[in-house]
């Protein structure tokens, strides 16, 4: 992203300076057919062997050149900065269901997911908001979106498991409510979850149309082992073993702009949340130097006005 213009169709205006100049070069020959039919023979020879000098017509180019720059100013000109805009809204999105309590990770799933949860709040820029949504059966806000990143740290360690099932629709949909709670900063929602969405009343679908409408990219983590890890037996013995799908949290990803990453242990989470915290993509901040054509173009009438009315005035 480079130098542009806010507003390009008003560049159309440039136009009137060759119109302005054609105008100009009319009124010369015009000016010089009358010397030569009304002057003297000295006069009329000087007005015949001379073209007018660029001293004579400099008084002509110098207003031209503030016209320019005027037209350039409502064109409204910007130019990008070092610094990025002003921040992001990072949401991020636990799943705090009944199986994120198995203990394949240390100690359980849920308490290595805040864990590696907090590398990233950790990382973040001080410009960044940063919010907690967490779901299981249904959705609810853990911390709302903050600039304090202590504050949603305490947050996060506040967040407990949950009997229920798995509403991950109803998750995502909340979380890209919450990023856009506070406008003009680009958003991010990052989605953690172990299982298969079976409650709620939104649907994973549902909730990506609603992050496309709204231009907002979901990172999603898939967390699972190795090897498949029992949850508890049911009512005839059988063992119930959780389950990830896989296929629902790329689509989700794919289709918003997103990565999916999939977890297989404590070292990889940590890597994921690490990796997703630098790899979040920063508009540079752009501003307009309009009142810099404005004021160049001030300066300019003002130096016209000398050339015409002050002590070296040129006559024309």
């Amino acid at each position: 992203m480079g130098f542009g213009f806010l507003e390009p169709a008003r560049l159309l205006l440039l136009l009137i300076i060759p119109a302005i100049y054609y105008a100009y070069t009319i009124h010369l020959k015009k000016k010089r057919a009358s010397a030569l039919k009304f002057s003297n023979l000295g006069i009329i020879k000087e007005a015949s062997g001379k073209k007018h000098s660029l001293r004579q017509n400099l008084p002509f180019y110098i207003l031209l050149f503030a016209i320019t720059l005027l037209t350039l100013g409502l064109a409204d000109p910007h130019i990008p900065l070092n610094q990025a805009k002003e921040g992001v809204n990072v949401v991020l999105v636990i799943d705090n269901s009944g199986s994120m309590q198995a203990s394949d990770y240390t100690p359980t799933r849920l308490e290595a997911a805040k864990r590696s949860a907090a590398i990233l709040i950790r990382n973040l820029d001080s410009k960044d908001n940063v919010g907690i949504v967490v779901f299981e059966s249904g959705a609810t806000t853990a911390a709302y979106l903050t600039p304090y990143k202590d504050k949603a740290l305490e947050k996060l360690k506040a967040v407990e498991p949950r009997e229920g099932k798995t509403a991950i629709g109803d998750g995502l949909a909340l979380a890209i409510d919450m990023a856009t709670s506070i406008p003009n900063k680009k958003k991010v929602v990052i989605l953690l979850s172990d299982g298969v969405n079976n409650a709620g009343v939104v649907a994973p679908g549902e909730a990506v149309v609603f992050a496309r409408t709204l231009n907002i990219q979901v990172n999603a983590i898939g967390m699972g082992s190795e090897e498949p890890v029992v949850l508890g037996y049911d009512f005839f013995g059988r063992p119930q073993y959780a389950e990830l799908d896989e296929a629902t949290l790329k689509a989700i990803a794919t289709e918003t702009g997103g990565r999916y990453y999939k977890s297989v242990d404590d070292s990889t989470l940590d890597e994921i949340y690490a990796n997703i915290s630098q790899n979040i993509e920063r508009v540079r901040e752009e501003t307009s130097i309009k009142d810099w054509f404005f004021a160049a173009a001030l300066v300019i009438l003002m130096v016209y006005l000398y050339v015409i009315y002050g002590k070296y005035r040129i006559i024309v």
